[in-house]
């Protein structure tokens, strides 16, 4: 059974079908990439899936479970996990604090505070802090922090959840190259190691082509194209979407939408 399946998925804005009939599965571990140029319907998509935007027609469904339009709290009490292209962390807590909070979300004590927050799950969120490479910050405020390392706390709140599905939204938006590189590098080994699957929107083709397991590909709210990253490379729709030429794309340079 696949961890996501979304069928027929619609939604328009006005006169403006932002998402058209979009069909796709995620299966369990895969490492999933979504890609297409600006305005393509990546984030609408993702929006929908993860209950912010209520679909106008079609199924979302996880674990052969319906999801659409469901608040994005009960999707989250599901499994569904989610990092923003904006990073969201509590900039005034120490990044300890922030997977703690997390943590007490998780096992549903949001209403228990007569006992102080720093009391409760401060080894465990060690534990996930040490394995995104920010232990040693865990003191610090999250306001302190550079961009790529708010990202690596992101992520370990994220996987305080313990998600099945894991939806990444330009996860390296803003950050080096070799910044970049590393964070999808540090993902795929968690999810990897976890068994979560991992549906992720991403600009840098550098990091779509070495990652992902396989890409799927949308223009004007519709899905053009399925594959691996040699299909993908070589399809000379997706070409014309991105570049407007036949030229490759994706092997020797990056090409930011």
């Amino acid at each position: 059974m696949s961890v996501l399946s979304v069928r027929s998925l619609c939604k328009s804005f006005g006169g403006v079908r932002a998402v058209d009939h979009v069909s796709f599965d995620v299966d369990p571990g895969e490492f999933l990439a979504l890609i297409g140029p600006n305005g393509a319907g990546k984030s609408t998509c993702f929006n929908m899936i993860n209950g912010q935007l209520a679909p106008d027609d079609g199924e979302i469904r996880l674990m052969g479970r319906d999801i659409a339009r469901l608040p994005p709290r009960s999707i989250w009490r599901l499994g569904v996990g989610r990092t923003f292209q904006i990073a969201a962390t509590f900039g005034s807590f120490t990044v300890l604090e922030n997977v703690q909070m997390a943590l007490i979300s998780h096992k549903r004590e949001v209403f228990r505070f007569w006992k102080p927050a720093a009391a409760h799950h401060e080894q465990r969120a060690l534990d996930l802090l040490d394995q995104v490479g920010m232990k040693d910050s865990a003191d610090r405020a999250c306001r302190e922090l550079a961009y790529g390392d708010v990202k690596r706390v992101e992520l370990a709140i994220a996987l305080a959840n313990e998600p099945r599905l894991l939806l990444m939204d330009e996860p390296t938006a803003g950050m080096a190259p070799r910044e970049r590189n590393e964070l999808i590098a540090l993902v795929k080994r968690l999810v990897v190691d976890r068994g979560i699957s991992v549906l992720f929107t991403e600009h840098s083709m550098d990091v779509v082509f070495a990652f992902a397991d396989r890409i799927i590909v949308l223009a004007r709210g519709r899905l053009i194209a399925d594959g691996d990253a040699n299909s993908i490379r070589e399809n000379a729709q997706v070409r014309e979407v991105y570049l407007g030429t036949g030229k490759t794309f994706g092997r020797k340079r990056e090409t930011t939408p």
